[in-house]
């Protein structure tokens, strides 16, 4: 028998496309299902990023590239965040990778060995705790609070840190919760951290641009001080629905920039080339469609609140940015995992249940509102109906 490394086994996987796998294989038996599981935008690429990389393609871009991505893309980059996060940046520290999962596995292998330790949200992105078990180091959970509408007290984030920690990863507007952190908790964790230099801070910002009633983001990019500490993450996935394209990027301290850059060279050489050309198009061209797409999000949202709100046993915060609804299910007597297969398989409703994203997410359940209205009704209307049965 093939003999794997023991560090495979502590690897653990994204439910969410579970989820989906098991949603597919219902709707081809011919079950109706509403899919409120799966993390992505239900609209189209804009046109003029999609003929931007059919462009590139037909101008003979089939080759290789700079594995940091190509120039101009890093200049757009650093254009971009100009603009939205008001910071001058060099091209010279961005890396352009395949997804944003890749600089959170570049910024864990850095970091992450036995005898470290790694924080994290939790609930949070699953694949924060897998790669860091994966790495060897201790994963350290960071609360998020439903009282605190899912954002984290800063005092006892800081409180947690030890001359064993190295990274502290942050996301807000968050997955799964739709938690945005206010400026003030951000603040007082940034004026903290002037007491830990040894940490370096991961903050994930990839739903920086889906934020809601007139907040605006607060990046950490914008704190000076955190400079030679902070690994930035964003990308074009959400903002752009350009999911499936695998474009994201990290801005890179200047003393991390060159390892950043060799895990590149090893891991996947470069990013596709025509994709970059739309990365470039996406973030230089109309931005309407993002205008769009936020503003139906914000409709769905108020909808699936006030919805999952009218649901015996439920109770739900607003989200504050991204696209999820994360309700407290205590009330219905049905652990998480329980009522997610209850809901799959009985109400024909694909959702998460909260333990996918830490133990902490006992007694939530995601969901995703990146789908119609009228889909996101008749799930409320499902729903209601088999807890009421």
């Amino acid at each position: 028998m093939l003999k794997l490394s023991e560090k495979m086994s502590r690897l653990g996987t994204e439910t969410a496309f579970e989820v989906l796998a098991r949603a597919e294989a219902l709707t081809r038996e011919g079950r109706d299902i509403i899919n409120l599981g799966i993390g992505q935008p239900d609209f189209k690429t804009p046109e003029h990023v999609v003929e931007a990389a059919v462009r590139a393609l037909h101008d003979g871009h089939h080759g290789y590239t700079p594995s940091p991505g190509i120039l101009p893309l890093r200049e757009a980059v650093a254009r971009d965040l100009l603009t939205w996060r008001g910071v001058e940046v060099s091209p010279e520290r961005i890396v352009v990778v395949p997804g944003g999962k890749v600089t959170m596995f570049f910024a864990i292998l850095m970091f992450g060995e036995p005898g470290a330790e790694i924080m994290y949200p939790n609930p949070g992105f699953p694949i924060y705790e897998s790669v860091i078990e994966f790495s060897g180091a201790t994963a350290v959970p960071t609360p998020l609070l439903e009282e605190r509408d899912f954002s984290f007290d800063a005092n006892a984030v800081l409180e947690q840190i030890t001359p064993r920690t190295r990274l502290l990863i942050l996301n807000s507007p968050a997955n799964p919760t739709g938690g945005a952190v206010p400026k003030e908790e951000i603040d007082r964790l940034v004026t903290g951290l002037a007491e830990h230099p040894h940490v370096a801070v991961l903050s994930d910002e990839i739903y920086s641009r889906i934020a809601y009633d007139g907040r605006t983001h607060v990046s950490l990019l914008a704190y000076p001080e955190l400079a030679e500490q902070l690994i930035l993450l964003d990308g074009w996935s959400k903002t752009y629905a350009m999911t499936g394209w695998r474009m994201g990027y990290a801005v890179w301290p200047k003393a991390l920039i060159e390892g950043a850059t060799r895990l590149a060279v090893n891991c996947h050489s470069c990013v596709n080339a025509a994709a970059q050309y739309a990365g470039i198009a996406a973030l230089e061209g109309p931005q309407e469609a993002v205008d769009s797409m936020v503003g139906a999000f914000d409709e769905r949202r108020r909808v699936i609140v006030d919805g999952l709100n009218a649901i015996p046993g439920f109770r739900c915060r607003m989200p504050g940015g991204a696209f999820y609804a994360f309700p407290n299910i205590t009330g219905t007597g049905v652990d998480a995992r329980a009522l997610q297969g209850r809901l799959l398989e009985e109400a024909g409703v694909a959702t998460v249940a909260g333990t996918s994203f830490g133990r902490l997410g006992e007694g939530f359940i995601r969901f995703s509102y990146a789908n119609s209205v009228d889909n996101i009704e008749a799930a409320l209307a499902r729903i209601q109906a088999l807890l009421e049965g």
